[in-house]
């Protein structure tokens, strides 16, 4: 399984994606911005917060993945952990990730949009403050690394003064753009068992019922596909 946040999916705006969210969804049908069938999900491999390799490969044809692309530096990225929190808790998804063991049909992987301030101290902090230490990967690496990754996605890489001066205006202004780079590139996206990206949420889209309703689609094979 896999969610995955797509920045520009957020509002189903991405090229091929259906936006089908409502609260009162009954049928097969997604609560987020569908994709047709068919499109394989680009492969990746970083390491986690553990310091293990975890490549998506791995898991193609066995679970759901989830994908969020979040970085520790930014308030709108704790909301979105707080809601992937509440969808695994209605889905009573077990906390195993962390002593290395997938949990079920399942896997969440949140990826760094910011690998400058994704530090080991600030992801076990994040991670401890949403109360998802033992149930995400959180996966980052070099920028070099990541930002094949993030245009895959179609997630905006995070904007970086190159010259910053310190103390002054200019070097504020450019971390507050830093900060909104990140929130804006906030993105689940959701992979269905057949290695296939099936479904993006945008920060005001997500909600743990929407994210529940649809991993079940995916798990239990019952989605409709998109038109």
């Amino acid at each position: 399984m896999a969610l995955a946040i797509l920045a520009a999916g957020c509002g189903g705006e991405r090229s091929g994606v259906t936006n089908t969210n409502t609260n009162t969804n009954t049928s097969g049908s997604f609560d987020g911005a569908a994709f047709p069938a068919g499109i394989r999900a680009p492969g990746f491999a970083l390491r986690d917060q553990l310091g293990r390799t975890v490549s998506l490969s791995r898991y193609r044809g066995r679970m759901t993945v989830l994908i969020a692309f979040l970085s520790t530096d930014c308030r709108a990225c704790m909301l979105m952990a707080q809601q992937v929190r509440g969808a695994l808790d209605e889905l009573a998804a077990k906390p195993t990730y962390g002593r290395g063991t997938a949990a079920g049909a399942m896997l969440v992987l949140f990826v760094s949009t910011d690998p400058r301030t994704d530090t080991k101290g600030s992801i076990r902090r994040f991670l401890a403050d949403a109360s998802l230490a033992d149930r995400v990967l959180y996966l980052t690496g070099s920028e070099a690394r990541l930002r094949p990754i993030w245009r895959a996605y179609r997630i905006p890489p995070p904007i970086v003064d190159r010259h910053p001066i310190r103390g002054t205006r200019r070097e504020r202004r450019s971390a507050s753009a830093g900060r909104r780079a990140s929130e804006a590139a906030t993105t689940v996206v959701l992979i269905g068992p057949s290695g296939n990206e099936r479904v993006a949420f945008g920060l005001e889209q997500v909600t743990p019922e929407s994210l529940t309703h649809d991993i079940r689609l995916l798990r239990d094979g019952r989605a409709t596909p998109a038109s």
